[in-house]
């Protein structure tokens, strides 16, 4: 692994597969925490030195979001001699996989290995990545205010009828909080592999937050029947 200047990176779409959208909240935990995964690269053959000589893999909200931080320069994994089929797997294994993506671009996604002959193995991971799929703001924030006690939203009906309450069933409000979980200890697998290199107060703040889920762990028991 090493330091490339972003300058480096030709503006190349090629591998990606979903819009980097808002990226605000990725560039407050790299601008608090750092970088913690590399992004994918592969060199450009006989690309010029003083022009892009890397093409972008896997990791396009990373960039775009140490863009936004002004930073100049990311880390990656660099490989020297990477070829299509390679490259392709390593940007899907990223985002079925590592960093799933979310509902709409995983819709979009059958259309794109339609295109790419050998790759059924990664349409088999879809509706497992579905299940790991980032939760939309909205859905996370009525989550949050449904565990918070708060009435919950009511949506306008008809003209002339009255306006009826959103509910959130049992089975949507154990998936939210499985996924919510499962995005955690990602992070706080990530977080471990550079503990040492964390800033003091996050690290403090990171186990704050663990040893309040340990607390909650006696309340959360598992009936014989739920086995």
């Amino acid at each position: 692994m090493e330091y490339v200047p972003l300058d480096a990176i030709a503006e190349d779409a090629t591998f990606r597969l979903r819009e980097e959208g808002d990226v605000s909240a990725l560039a407050a935990s790299l601008g608090r925490l750092g970088q913690l995964v590399p992004v994918e690269l592969r060199r450009i053959p006989g690309a010029p030195p003083e022009g892009p000589r890397y093409q972008l893999v896997a990791g396009f909200r990373r960039v775009e979001a140490l863009r936004c931080l002004l930073r100049e320069r990311v880390l990656a994994r660099v490989h020297d001699e990477l070829g299509d089929e390679d490259a392709w797997s390593i940007a899907l294994c990223e985002a079925l996989l590592r960093e799933p993506l979310d509902g709409a671009a995983l819709d979009l996604l059958p259309a794109r290995l339609a295109e790419l002959p050998g790759f059924a193995w990664a349409a088999e991971l879809i509706d497992e990545a579905r299940v790991r799929a980032p939760v939309a703001p909205e859905q996370r924030e009525q989550f949050f205010a449904y565990l918070r006690g708060e009435p919950l939203p009511t949506e306008p009906g008809p003209e002339g009828e009255e306006e009826s309450t959103v509910e959130v069933t049992p089975e949507e409000l154990a998936g939210h909080l499985a996924t919510q979980m499962y995005e955690v200890n990602a992070d706080l697998a990530l977080a471990s592999e550079a503990w040492e290199h964390l800033p003091p107060e996050g690290r403090r703040a990171i186990v704050e937050q663990a040893r309040y889920v340990a607390a909650l762990l006696p309340h959360l028991v598992i009936d014989d029947e739920d086995d």
